[in-house]
């Protein structure tokens, strides 16, 4: 309907001009200061970064209501790939948000987002530029696996920092005589991630395959 149609471009407009805010300060800061400023990445962009992140929730419920045809289980897999590291991982271990892998990771993540929610506004409208749709299919394949390697790097580096302080690990007392180790917990969630960029690589490569095969049928027709 119209009133979804409304309120998606509206979201994939708050969503674009989040990322693009983020990707262009970074790219000005480094410009400006050099490797200085990934240093501060997560200081200076964090907020906006975790807010646009939170935001992202709602296309899971976009996608269950109905409004948004897109598959279910591989947007559910990358949006909580990124919250478990943004949050879990990086939040919470002030020792690895200064390290080079977050603007890395920030840089990927922002790169493809504002590729996408620019083609999602124009999809909206009904406007489909070839080349943007090419884009938005074509450069995600590369760069999820990147940003794969950069996350799983984060969590290596984090490991350290979660046997040192002991965050998230767990011990109930006696009678029950349970424990949760969370770096056990987060090297399991390696393999799942990796296990979950098979799939979703596969994903990509379909909606790759289906959308620009549309696009040349539109492009013949016109």
């Amino acid at each position: 309907s119209f009133t979804m149609n409304t309120y998606l471009f509206m979201y994939d407009l708050m969503q674009f001009c989040g990322h693009s805010w983020i990707f262009t300060n970074m790219i000005i800061r480094f410009m400006s200061f050099g490797k200085d400023s990934m240093v501060d990445t997560f200081y200076s962009i964090g907020l906006v970064m975790r807010l646009c992140q939170l935001l992202s929730i709602l296309e899971i419920l976009h996608i269950i209501i109905g409004i948004d045809k897109s598959r279910l289980f591989p947007r559910l897999l990358q949006i909580t790939e990124r919250l478990i590291v943004l949050f879990v991982v990086i939040n919470s271990q002030e020792e690895v948000q200064g390290k080079y892998v977050v603007c890395v990771l920030f840089f990927l993540w922002n790169l493809l987002d504002v590729v996408r929610y620019t083609y999602n506004m124009l999809a909206r409208t009904g406007i489909y530029y070839q080349p943007l749709t090419w884009l938005n299919f074509s450069l995600c394949i590369p760069l999820y696996p990147l940003s794969v390697l950069a996350k799983a790097f984060a969590i290596c580096v984090s490991l350290p920092y979660f046997e040192s302080f002991g965050t998230y690990s767990i011990k109930l007392p006696f009678p029950f005589a349970f424990s949760i180790y969370f770096p056990y917990v987060l090297k399991m969630y390696l393999l799942v991630l990796f296990i979950g960029m098979c799939f979703i690589i596969q994903n990509l490569f379909l909606e790759r395959k289906a959308h620009l095969k549309t696009g040349n049928i539109k492009k013949k027709r016109s």
